[in-house]
């Protein structure tokens, strides 16, 4: 424990840029996430299957250069989802967000059953009714 302390000590620069970043991924994710969770279509969990978004049009760069986007702000949102577990902020809802915007086999089913626990979905709802929006319908 002594040498954690020593090294915290040793390194403050790094102290300082944990903490920032810290804080901004907390005010970030009080922004974004409500606004991310209102664009959910009300339907979007309660059908069978999942519409498959055609990238065909777009330039093959371009097409890849979107995915990878994607991909790594999904991974963005769930590592900091994972650290609001322990840190505050809104560590399931961000999760959500991050694994939405994935693309992995089983991720329909396990977004539903996320979205089905009671927590979760009294959580998105309550964000929906403040903006007029309707409940998620899941079956």
């Amino acid at each position: 424990m002594a040498e954690l302390l020593e090294w915290i000590r040793n390194h403050p620069g790094l102290m300082w840029t944990l903490g920032v970043s810290s804080v901004i991924t907390f005010f970030g994710s009080l922004i974004a996430i409500p606004v991310l969770v209102v664009r959910i279509p009300v339907d979007y969990f309660g059908r069978e299957s999942r519409e498959v978004w055609s990238w065909g049009g777009e330039h093959p760069v371009m097409r890849r250069g979107l995915r990878f986007l994607k991909a790594t702000l999904g991974v963005t949102f769930i590592i900091a989802g994972l650290a609001m577990l322990v840190l505050p902020g809104q560590g399931i809802l961000t999760i959500l967000v991050g694994m939405m915007l994935l693309n992995f086999p089983g991720k329909y089913q396990i977004e539903r059953w996320l979205v089905t626990r009671r927590p979760v979905a009294r959580s998105i709802n309550w964000l929906r009714r403040r903006a007029n929006k309707g409940p998620l319908q899941v079956n």
